[in-house]
């Protein structure tokens, strides 16, 4: 993929639905007595890994892509099957680790890999609270990754009082999740508050669970039933189009849509730490997952501090923010952020090596990034390491940089973003 700089992104786009709540609205579908019909689900290769292992597993789900709708006809709790070989889970870390809580619970036998990127990424932060609650899963190669093997039970599990080390969704999920299925209520404290999607659909759901401060708590077997989820439109994806809205002179663009649940709105708060020119437009949804409009105005931005609490909202949002950063005045600086060596790829070193290759200054810490902003960026060609968000980041820079840029790898970006190329066109005047 080949990108020319730009002279500015003017329109109106909607982005794909939301990715974390695709997934759960399967998942929790199928946990669920009746039919949960689901509309703008997101397309994406993740997501469909997720509507593959479940019907692997007896779940009939109809799914209309031209539409981006789906139907998944629930069985409750107990209702999945053993699928009849491995679970393959693709390039999907939220499937494997949710599905473990889910699976953990069952009576029979499951073993679940992925892909060469999966195999590489740590499982022990599930395996650890799941071993505690009384699950019999293991690494198979002995190193905390996948492929991972969980053999079936036939008592519940145990209801844990569980402290994360990490603020992360995926491993407060597995472990909720599996609460589904304990003898006592179970909960999950962590450090910050990880995005609480999962919360929000169970309870919709008619799971009994609250969210106390930092502590998520769920209490065991209720009746879930099924609903009709209408996924946000995912605002990991358009932070690409509110950052290139951003940096490239002469922009506007309005997307609709967006969801802007709280816990994921970090890319929000620090455009407006920065200086952005953003407005938050149309706020709707407000009880459960809040849905606006994003206008965005080409701006002068400046360079902010980006730590603590506002990281786990804005995880996967940070490398297109560092591309943001090039184009700020002063220094920012990205802490607090080691999540970002074990994503994808590792997303730190990544994004040093190839915002260095097109003239940043940007320098990589233990936990983050310093960035001196100011500097023109040019083009060079970039190893987007089969990363969606690293080839969708630099997608971006490659607008605002001089001469052209190559993408190795840009088909990488079918895992969340299917139509991301296209989109992005469509907004150049």
């Amino acid at each position: 993929m080949i990108l020319q700089k730009v002279n500015a992104l003017k329109g109106e786009i909607t982005v794909p639905g939301d990715k974390s709540i695709s997934h759960r609205a399967v998942m929790f579908g199928a946990l669920a007595e009746g039919t949960t019909e689901i509309t703008h689900f997101l397309q994406g290769a993740d997501c469909l890994s997720t509507i593959g292992c479940f019907r692997d597993m007896g779940i009939a789900i109809e799914n209309d892509p031209l539409n981006n709708k789906v139907m998944v006809h629930g069985k409750g709790l107990h209702g999945l099957k053993q699928a009849s070989g491995i679970l393959n889970v693709g390039n999907s870390g939220t499937t494997m680790r949710l599905m473990s809580g889910i699976l953990s619970a069952q009576t029979f036998s499951t073993t679940m890999t992925g892909d060469d990127s999966i195999q590489k990424r740590p499982m022990g932060r599930v395996i650890t609270p799941l071993t505690m609650m009384g699950a019999d899963i293991k690494s198979i190669s002995g190193n905390g990754c996948a492929p991972l093997e969980i053999l079936g039970r036939h008592t519940p599990l145990h209801g844990i009082s569980y402290h994360s080390p990490v603020a992360s969704a995926q491993v407060k999920s597995a472990v909720l999740l599996a609460g589904l299925y304990g003898d006592v209520p179970t909960s999950v404290t962590e450090p910050y508050v990880s995005r609480n999607h999962t919360e929000l659909m169970l309870k919709m759901l008619g799971a009994d669970i609250e969210n106390q401060g930092n502590t998520a708590v769920i209490k065991p077997e209720p009746d879930l039933h099924a609903e009709k989820i209408t996924v946000p439109g995912d605002i990991s994806s358009a932070a690409y189009f509110v950052a290139a809205g951003l940096i490239i002179p002469g922009s506007e663009i309005l997307i609709k849509n967006v969801g802007i649940n709280p816990t994921r709105n970090g890319i929000i708060k620090v455009c407006e730490m920065m200086g952005a020119d953003i407005k938050i437009e149309n706020i709707r949804n407000t009880d459960t997952e809040a849905v606006a409009d994003i206008l965005v105005r080409h701006s002068e931005l400046t360079g902010a501090e980006i730590g603590g609490a506002l990281i786990p909202t804005l995880i996967d949002e940070l490398p297109v923010i560092a591309v943001m950063a090039c184009f700020a005045k002063g220094k920012t600086i990205i802490k607090d952020a080691a999540e970002l060596k074990v994503k994808e790829s590792n997303r730190i070193d990544v994004m040093v090596h190839n915002l260095s290759l097109m003239g940043a200054k940007v320098t990589a810490t233990e936990d983050g990034l310093i960035i001196e902003g100011g500097r023109p960026l040019k083009g060079a060609v970039i190893d987007s390491n089969l990363d969606h968000r690293i080839a969708m980041s630099f997608a971006v820079a490659a607008l605002a940089a001089d001469d052209s840029t190559e993408i190795l790898g840009a088909e990488c970006v079918n895992i969340s973003y299917p139509d991301f190329y296209s989109d992005l066109k469509s907004l150049v005047p």
